[in-house]
C-alpha cells in the first residue's frame, strides 16, 4: 500500500517534471500522513453496525454496564440527548419513551436505554425525576466514549463542551438495524419515539 501511494505521487511529479527536485524522505513522510490519517479517521455509525464494547455507567460510577453485552441477544432501543435536564430532553425526548415503554416492549424491545455524556449521578437524579425507573435505563457515558466510538460527538459550549448528537437506533442482537440522527444534530423529529418502526 506504501508502495502504491509512492508510485501515484512519483508519477504526478514526473508529469511536472519536479521529480528530482522532491526527496524521497519527503515523499515518505507524505505517504505515512496520509496513511496515519486514513487509518484514525473515524466514520459515523451505520445500519449493519455491530455495538462497540464500551462501558457506561448506571446509577453510581461504580456500576458499569457494558452496552455491547447488554444488547447481546436483545432487542434494544438506544437513545442519546445532548444533555440530561434540558428542555428539549425533559419535556419531549425522554418521557416519549417513557410514556410508550409498555407498548414498545409488548411488541418485542427487551430494552430501552437514555444515553447522556453526564455523569452516574446526574442520570440518576434525572431518572428519578423523569419517573422512568423500570421504563427506560438511563445510562452515563461521562468521558464520551461511546458517542465517540459511534463518531456521534458534537462540542456544545453551553453545554460544557463535548455532547452527543441527538439520535436513536434499534438494535438487534448486537447489530444496528434503524438509526435516526437528527439532521441539526439537537432537533425533536427523526428520533422521537414514534419513529422506530418494530
Amino acid at each position: 500500500q506504501v508502495n502504491h501511494l509512492h508510485f501515484i505521487n512519483i508519477n504526478h511529479f514526473r508529469k511536472t517534471k519536479t521529480v528530482s527536485a522532491v526527496p524521497s524522505t519527503v515523499l515518505s513522510t507524505f505517504t505515512k500522513r496520509l496513511l496515519s490519517i486514513s487509518l484514525n479517521s473515524k466514520m459515523p455509525v451505520k445500519v449493519g453496525d455491530t455495538v462497540p464494547s464500551v462501558d457506561l455507567f448506571e446509577n453510581t460510577p461504580a456500576n458499569k454496564v457494558n452496552i455491547s453485552e447488554l444488547c447481546n441477544g436483545k432487542t434494544v432501543i438506544l437513545f442519546a440527548v445532548p444533555g440530561a435536564f434540558t428542555p428539549g430532553c425533559s419535556k419531549t425526548h425522554l418521557p416519549g419513551y417513557v410514556n410508550t415503554a409498555a407498548d414498545l416492549k409488548s411488541k418485542g424491545v427487551d430494552e430501552i436505554v437514555c444515553v447522556s455524556v453526564n455523569d452516574a449521578f446526574v442520570m440518576a437524579a434525572w431518572a428519578q425525576d423523569q419517573k422512568a425507573e423500570g421504563k427506560v435505563r438511563l445510562l452515563a457515558d461521562p468521558n464520551a466514549e461511546l458517542t465517540k466510538a459511534f463518531d456521534l460527538a458534537i462540542d456544545l459550549p453551553p453545554l460544557g463542551g463535548t455532547r452527543s448528537k441527538r439520535y436513536s437506533m434499534l438494535i438487534k442482537n448486537g447489530k444496528v438495524e434503524q438509526l435516526n440522527v437528527e439532521p441539526d444534530n439537537t432537533g425533536l423529529s427523526c428520533s422521537l419515539a414514534n419513529k422506530i418502526v418494530l
